[in-house]
């Protein structure tokens, strides 16, 4: 028998799962959040959470915020249950339930005026944005926002009709500006280097477009701070809705999983305040970089280099593909040969132990993160997580064996089929494209380079186009196994 997760039932609920142990009436709102999806509510809201539960700030509290239709149906749920979550961290040698409360509302997506009035109100003094490496209109290949966007352009146009999140935040901090109240600081919580700057870049260059005098104006005196996220956070589907009610008989309608470890690194550039998050374990540095490149490099880029082997040869867990011997000594290879000699030093870090850290992350069978999670939108992730190492490697004149590999694999992904001949399902806004020029590869390997957009300057290199060529037409030839084991063996360059 379950029990619905609400405030009203919370006394049942701590009987298996623990529970918020501030009253919730004692919360006020300090920070709206736009994107609350998994990784948010697994990771911002479970340290807020903690600090509310060390009873401490509790005018920090959540308020979301979206633009998209999908965000409807999670403001529904969440609502239906008073914007509790039940989170279940799961670690190689033990699984336990919290239920978080550190979100107090949901806006409506769509209602602007609210939106905006809310972000008017002088309580607010964070805004925060987990919305993926997609939602950043950046040119991939360029890393530079792109005010052409039709989104983007739509809303330069319409400046008091805003359809997107950075409109949104542009209608707010106007709103302020004209009542003379001090802007909120604007904190990325997505995975993409120097993220801070990439959402200047994008607020700023929005409001270009309209009024280049409120451009100044947010150059001057609106905070960006740089920040590094960390915790695998698989999706949500009936597995783990049914795992909470048979475990723990709790009705949750969108529960989240996700490994015991986190991390959060941030910039401490908050002039209007912020919670002290260092009281729950936020490391707050000068410098964010160091940290952004090891956890974007190692973390993600062996994220990226995993999935599309894994797919291919039809494994479906994550934690399956590092039992598979050659995808786990294809990852260690790739890593210690060709990722972590171009990472700049981490303060306090030994890069060969973080990697150790991250094989056993990536191994831990509980938390169930799936291969298509990993493998949907490489337009955006390619760019982010691969090809920057592969470009530091042409421009030190290194050679990029096993990266051109990765970059074989994913098109070799996208012809569509395993090496069974299952057939693929994709989950990326580019896939069309993708496809399209990924089987015109399988006779000119240059028809998937020309993707301009995603490798840019890479696919100038000789160098790379010929191994990117080579390892291509022998996962065509040889199949995905026997090419992982060339390249293990040291047989796959030319």
């Amino acid at each position: 028998m379950t029990i619905k997760l609400s405030l009203e039932n919370l006394e049942t609920v701590k009987n298996t799962a623990g529970v918020p142990s501030y009253p919730r009436s004692a919360l006020k709102a300090g920070i709206v959040h736009f994107g609350v999806g998994n990784f948010h509510r697994a990771h911002q809201a479970v340290y807020l959470d903690d600090l509310f539960n060390a009873g401490r700030d509790h005018d920090w509290a959540i308020i979301g915020a979206g633009v998209l239709p999908s965000d409807e149906a999670m403001r529904a749920k969440l609502a239906g249950q008073d914007y509790l979550t039940t989170v279940v961290e799961q670690d190689n040698s033990r699984t336990g339930a919290h239920v978080t409360g550190a979100m107090i509302d949901y806006l409506k997506p769509g209602d602007v005026a609210a939106v905006v009035a809310q972000l008017a109100d002088p309580a607010i003094r964070i805004v925060s944005l987990t919305i993926t490496e997609g939602g950043y209109f950046i040119d991939p290949a360029s890393g530079v926002f792109n005010p052409a966007h039709p989104a983007i352009a739509a809303d330069g146009e319409n400046p008091d009709d805003p359809k997107t999140v950075f409109g949104l935040i542009l209608a707010g901090l106007k709103a302020r500006r004209d009542k003379g109240i001090a802007p909120f600081t604007i904190m990325s919580c997505d995975n993409i280097p120097g993220n801070g700057e990439v959402t200047h870049a994008a607020i700023s260059g929005l409001a270009r477009l309209s009024d280049l005098d409120f451009a100044d104006w947010i150059d001057a005196n609106v905070a960006f701070p740089n920040g590094m996220v960390d915790r695998i956070t698989p999706a949500t589907g009936p597995r783990e809705i049914g795992i909470v009610a048979d475990e723990y008989g709790i009705d949750d309608q969108w529960p989240v999983f996700c490994e015991e470890f986190k991390q959060w690194v941030l910039e401490d550039k908050f002039p209007q305040g912020r919670p002290a998050l260092e009281t729950v374990g936020v490391q707050f540095v000068p410098d964010v970089a160091p940290y952004e490149h090891m956890k974007i490099r190692i973390l993600n880029g062996g994220h990226a280099a995993i999935a599309y082997p894994a797919a291919l040869l039809d494994i479906h867990f994550v934690h399956e593909a590092m039992e598979d011997d050659d995808i786990r000594a294809f990852l260690a290879k790739l890593e210690k040969e060709e990722i972590i000699p171009v990472i700049p030093p981490v303060p306090d870090t030994d890069l060969g132990d973080y990697f150790t850290l991250i094989e056993k992350r990536f191994s831990n069978p509980k938390i169930g993160d799936t291969i298509p999670r990993l493998a949907q939108d490489g337009s955006n992730r390619q760019p982010k997580f691969i090809l920057p190492s592969t470009a530091d490697r042409l421009g030190r004149g290194e050679d990029v064996v096993g990266l051109s590999l990765v970059s074989a694999l994913w098109c070799r992904y996208f012809a569509g089929t395993s090496d069974s001949g299952k057939a693929i399902v994709f989950n990326d806004a580019n896939a069309e494209r993708l496809q399209a020029a990924a089987l015109k590869a399988k006779d000119d390997p240059a028809a998937f380079l020309a993707l301009s957009d995603i490798f840019g300057e890479v696919a100038a290199s000789e160098l790379f186009r010929r191994r990117f060529a080579r390892a291509l037409a022998t996962l065509w030839e040889k199949g995905t196994r026997q090419t992982l084991r060339l390249y293990l063996d040291d047989k796959l360059a030319d």
